[in-house]
């Protein structure tokens, strides 16, 4: 079913954005991943609202999620990391959805959020080497150095910019989207019975 734009659509959609930014808070590190990297399940709710009601909803939903997030807890980073938020969010969930809406299969979900998983690890090692290193070292008076050292402590195998990169910002977003990507498979079913059946009424 193609999801038509209505108001119920745009309030869904809200709905969904402020859910995804309620569970960015309950964010965490993971072992030997680079320490300022923070896993949540905000994507989850990204990625069935994708899904579910099309990409321009899962836009919709990454922008909201980021917007009421700086509403209550405002930016760290001058903006930056949220531009990087967006930057990877869409990166992940645009692919899947792209795919899947092609032929809506549990076959084509998989290979979409495969893709899109790929696709978000690239897209954040450029993110992290180009952007948001360079940003935070200016921002604090650090050098890469002092980066790669703050990873060192949790990862000994991360000793430069390369294995920052394959040790560290890789694995990290592999790890969070494919955590994201298995639990979709096995909910998305049943919560989407409920979305389609609210925008539908």
């Amino acid at each position: 079913m193609k999801a038509t734009w209505s108001t119920k659509n745009l309030a869904l959609t809200g709905i969904m954005g402020g859910l995804a930014a309620v569970l960015m808070f309950f964010r965490f590190p993971l072992p030997f991943m680079p320490p300022f990297m923070d896993f949540d399940f905000a994507g989850l709710v990204e990625i069935i609202g994708g899904f579910a009601l099309g990409p321009m909803a899962a836009v919709f939903i990454v922008v909201v999620k980021v917007l009421v997030k700086l509403v209550l807890m405002g930016t760290n980073s001058a903006f930056t990391g949220e531009i990087q938020n967006i930057i990877l969010s869409l990166a992940y969930v645009l692919p899947a959805v792209w795919i899947y809406d092609r032929k809506k299969t549990k076959k084509t979900a998989v290979e979409g959020m495969a893709v899109g998983t790929a696709v978000c690890a690239v897209v954040a090692i450029f993110t992290n080497l180009y952007m948001i290193i360079p940003f935070y070292v200016k921002l604090f008076g650090m050098t890469m150095e002092d980066i790669i050292a703050m990873c060192q402590a949790v990862n000994p195998a991360i000793n430069g910019p390369l294995t920052f990169a394959l040790f560290g910002v890789m694995p990290f977003n592999i790890i969070k989207n494919g955590a994201v990507s298995i639990v979709t498979y096995f909910a998305y079913k049943k919560i989407s019975v409920h979305i389609k059946h609210f925008v539908s009424k």
